[in-house]
């Protein structure tokens, strides 16, 4: 009777089993938990990045959009301000350097945001393991007995469950650090485009400041140049200034459909050449200036063998005036001539006295 009780007492493994059971489930309850969490600071770390990457278009985007302002800017001082076009160059050659970095930030961003992809395929694959455990689990728990066979079956598959659960442990370690290598690339690339943009700014405000200077210091001279030009004509009527232009009539020294200069054209051109040259003199040489010459008749047309349209009359008064302004004196590159024909009217009037006023030469100085 004792060796039976001893016997029954000597097979009685069930606890032990449920014990061991329960354990692995906790165990791997704890595991899915890991993963879980892994999980939703992968996918918080990734919509944050996301986040990241719009606010960095965004700038970008509002970065375009100044540039294009400053853009226009300059060109509606194209006119004033052509003697900057080698800085202009030196400038976008610097924007293009900033945006290449700015398109590798972004690259860095996009190599980040697969590797992100990458990870959560790797968490993707953890799970599928998890869940060939469970099932593993729930077969081995299926055919659970009370032989020794069992038993060792059982102890063979928790110690691959253990080693696997390590495997996956040193794999989210990885993980771990591949997010933390990333955030810091990440902060780092906000810090250049920082860098760069304030570097940008700073630039565009000594360009507009260089352009206000020269603008101003042309500006000056020809106020001067045609003040002493006003007194040189005389009191004449048409004779005015226009913004940045002097403008009188084409008779003053041409004749009527003709571009050959007359007698009292003449003297008032040797005067006109006096007069720049003297201002010439006051300019400072590192400043590009150029005086443009630019001829207008009315709308009435003029078909001659030498004139076969007011084009060519208009721009052969322009080019006799530049041509005795360099036998004066003038140097032959501070000068241009320019033919509008009858396509840039002040008055839109066909009268007498619209034709008149229409009839005319403008001199501009102005920055090559």
């Amino acid at each position: 009777m004792g060796s039976r009780t001893r016997s029954r007492r000597g097979v009685d493994y069930w606890p032990g089993f449920v014990d061991a059971l329960a354990s692995l489930l906790m165990v791997m309850i704890f595991v899915i938990l890991i993963f879980t969490l892994g999980q939703f600071a992968l996918t918080d770390a990734v919509s944050g990045r996301d986040k990241a990457l719009a606010r960095l278009n965004a700038e970008l985007a509002a970065l375009a959009q100044t540039l294009s302002l400053e853009q226009s800017a300059r060109a509606s001082l194209a006119g004033q301000a052509d003697e900057l076009r080698a800085s202009l160059a030196r400038e976008a050659e610097t924007r293009g350097a900033l945006e290449v970095d700015l398109g590798r930030a972004r690259a860095a961003l996009e190599a980040q945001t697969e590797a992100a992809a990458r990870l959560g395929a790797d968490v993707a694959a953890l799970q599928r393991l998890k869940a060939e455990l469970e099932a593993e689990v729930a077969r081995l728990a299926g055919a659970l007995d009370t032989s020794e066979k069992t038993r060792g079956e059982l102890a063979e598959v928790s110690d691959r469950a253990l080693a696997q659960v390590e495997l996956l442990n040193r794999q989210l370690a990885a993980v771990r650090g591949q997010l933390d290598e990333l955030n810091k690339a990440l902060e780092t690339a906000r810090n250049e485009s920082a860098a760069k943009e304030l570097k940008l700014e700073e630039l565009g405000r000594e360009l507009n400041l260089a352009l206000a200077a020269r603008v101003q210091e042309l500006a000056r001279y020809r106020s001067e140049f045609f003040g002493r030009l006003r007194a040189a004509l005389g009191e004449r009527e048409g004779v005015a200034i226009v913004g940045d232009r002097f403008v009188f009539p084409s008779e003053v020294l041409f004749p009527s459909g003709s571009a050959d200069v007359s007698e009292d054209g003449l003297r008032q051109l040797t005067r006109l050449g006096e007069t720049l040259k003297d201002i010439a003199r006051d300019i400072p040489s590192d400043l590009p200036w150029v005086l443009q010459v630019d001829g207008h008749t009315d709308r009435r047309p003029i078909a001659t063998a030498r004139y076969p349209s007011n084009w060519e009359l208009s721009t052969a008064r322009a080019v006799a005036i530049v041509k005795f302004l360099r036998d004066q004196g003038v140097p032959a590159a501070r000068l241009a001539a320019t033919g509008y024909g009858e396509y840039h009217p002040l008055d839109p009037g066909s009268t007498d006295a619209a034709h008149a006023r229409n009839r005319r030469i403008e001199l501009k100085l102005t920055n090559r």
